[in-house]
């Protein structure tokens, strides 16, 4: 065992109140136990603790905002450093690969003929499509994916840099989920040649899961100008403008405007500049990825808000206007209010849009209930406005990290098992 990683778990207390499962983390993964295997160098005990709630781990492992979840809640934080979580999970997942084991073994499906006869439909191939999936089919019911990209993997797979998810993780971690005899259409675009009301005559359960990354706008004026783009459309894409030479403001304080400014300084930008309308202690990004981004020469504006973008045809200048932090009366966390005339312009050749996401035009011809930001509205048990079709993940306003998201597919999952 490598002496780095042992020293990590040597940290763990197994304390029997668990507060890194039962409060930080989204899955409740049963981290002391997990942990507790691997010191004993019993890995395939160790992965078989940790795939009987989540089948990420190798991507959860990396990319979770870890300080804010399980190592937020690490009883050793409180007056040192908390136990290493995330490096344990991705060592005893990688570990786990390399000696070949598999889902399909740690799981060791026996199928009982009322299930087999079951077929379930998993609209959208993210974390919370593939988790569903790979619950249901650890029961023995059929399962079929239908992903509008020739790929699986959603944010996992186009959303997430390769500097910090590597994609023969993300690969490695579908293949692993597919071994389940999981089977997968893909090119199926919901509207387009994909209809629920085909779906629902060929399946008992449908779970929705398509996400919602389509970049959210601020209704500014010069939005629409030539030069401003969607952050989240960017990652997705990877279709770049070139940034030799220019600069790059990214509006936003998410880990998708860190991914975004951390990309652009990579392909040349002579400056990116982060702009964030509230302070750094209020950022919703990774501790660690903004610090990242630091050391990587971005720079923050903070406490700024954008005004408005300037330009004929093309973005030539963007106005900011200062703001200070209030307590408004019956809100618990502090709102940025704009400073009167504090208003100042900066040079700028880019404009990425990085303040959320909302739901695709997939949504509109879903013939289900939604609410005012368009997402699906879904009951405790994740069931729509029609029976036995249920939806997860992004599309139905569930937090935004990818172990909340899987969670939502791991539960959808559990009650189908329960209503088929």
């Amino acid at each position: 065992m490598e002496n780095e990683i042992k020293e990590k778990m040597d940290k763990c207390l197994n304390c029997k109140t668990k507060p890194c499962s039962n409060k930080g983390c989204p899955l409740e993964n049963n981290i002391p136990e997990f942990i507790k295997a691997a010191k004993e160098n019993d890995i395939k005990k160790a992965y078989e603790i940790i795939s009987e709630t989540s089948v990420l781990p190798g991507i959860c492992g990396r990319i979770c905002p870890h300080q804010k979840q399980c190592q937020g809640s690490c009883v050793r934080g409180i007056k040192g450093t908390p136990v290493e979580i995330g490096k344990i999970e991705a060592y005893i997942y990688d570990t786990a690969i390399k000696q070949g084991l598999t889902l399909k073994e740690i799981y060791n499906i026996k199928t009982n003929q009322k299930n087999k006869e079951k077929k379930v439909a998993i609209i959208g191939g993210g974390p919370a499509g593939l988790t569903c999936a790979a619950f249901l089919a650890k029961k023995g019911i059929q399962v079929t994916i239908y992903e509008k990209y020739s790929y699986l993997g959603g944010i996992l797979s186009h959303g997430i840099p390769e500097f910090r998810l590597p994609k023969q993780i993300v690969q490695k971690s579908i293949e692993n989920i597919l071994s389940l005899g999981i089977k997968v259409q893909y090119n199926k675009t919901l509207g387009k040649n994909l209809k629920l009301e085909d779906l629902q005559k060929q399946y008992d359960a449908i779970f929705i899961a398509i996400g919602a990354n389509k970049s959210s706008k601020m209704n500014i004026q010069g939005e629409n100008l030539k030069g401003v783009y969607g952050g989240n459309e960017l990652l997705e894409t990877n279709n770049h403008p070139d940034y030799t030479g220019k600069k790059v403001a990214v509006i936003g304080g998410g880990n998708v405007a860190m991914d975004c400014a951390r990309t652009i300084k990579r392909k040349n930008a002579k400056e990116v500049i982060v702009i964030y309308r509230r302070a750094e202690e209020q950022m919703p990004a990774e501790k660690k990825e903004i610090e990242d981004a630091k050391k990587e020469g971005i720079k923050f504006l903070f406490q700024n808000n954008i005004v408005k973008i300037i330009g004929k045809n093309e973005v030539e200048k963007v106005e900011l206007i200062k703001t200070k932090l209030i307590k408004k009366e019956g809100e618990t966390r502090e709102v940025p209010v704009n400073i009167e005339n504090s208003n100042y312009e900066i040079d700028i050749d880019y404009i990425i849009m990085a303040t959320g996401g909302t739901v695709s035009e997939e949504t509109l011809y879903i013939d289900l209930d939604h609410n005012k930001w368009g997402n699906l509205i879904i009951d405790e048990t994740g069931k729509t406005s029609k029976n036995n079709i249920y939806a997860g993940g992004d599309v139905a306003g569930i937090k935004g990290t990818v172990a909340w998201a899987a969670k939502s597919g791991r539960d959808a999952a559990e009650n189908i098992i329960k209503n088929l």
